[in-house]
């Protein structure tokens, strides 16, 4: 496979799983061309043991893994958030919302669900984070019901 299709392919996928794990833009951009530049290193490497998106995931998620464990390592300080008055699309404002509820889960459960919304196979997913599929298939619908709690208390609270 061409490095140039696998960008193209691919490019959007691994963005959205960075995002689901650290909730922001200019991070999840980072970390996504720090994993397009590991494949592009690696791919002469790649011997189709797993299939292509198999491997490009596990490359993105060990990447926002290493990455939340550097930010861990660093010390916090807390900023106030800013309050923005300008009213956002309703699809924008869940998107974001998502992102949020996404970023509070646990590491294994946001990579779980970042690759569910991107339609990986559950069979590729336990492959993935090293899951059996039954074990995945649980914690599929224990997280959504986790979402779905955490979206009807946002809306209770506006």
């Amino acid at each position: 496979m061409v490095f140039e299709d696998i960008y193209r392919d691919y490019w959007n996928k691994v963005f959205r799983i960075c995002m689901g794990y650290v909730n922001d833009t200019d991070v999840a951009k980072d970390i996504a061309q720090e994993t397009f530049i590991n494949i592009w290193k690696q791919l002469p490497n790649f011997r189709n043991e797993s299939a292509i998106g198999t491997w490009i995931f596990r490359i993105a998620s060990n990447n926002c893994l290493r990455q939340i464990e550097r930010q861990n390592r660093m010390p916090k300080t807390e900023l106030p958030e800013q309050i923005e008055d300008k009213h956002e699309p309703d699809k924008e404002w869940q998107t974001k919302l998502l992102y949020k509820c996404i970023a509070e889960l646990p590491e294994t459960d946001r990579i779980i669900i970042s690759l569910e919304l991107e339609d990986v196979k559950q069979a590729e997913i336990a492959k993935i984070t090293g899951l059996s599929e039954s074990n995945v298939r649980v914690r599929i619908y224990r997280i959504k019901e986790k979402l779905t709690l955490k979206f009807k208390q946002h809306e209770q609270h506006n």
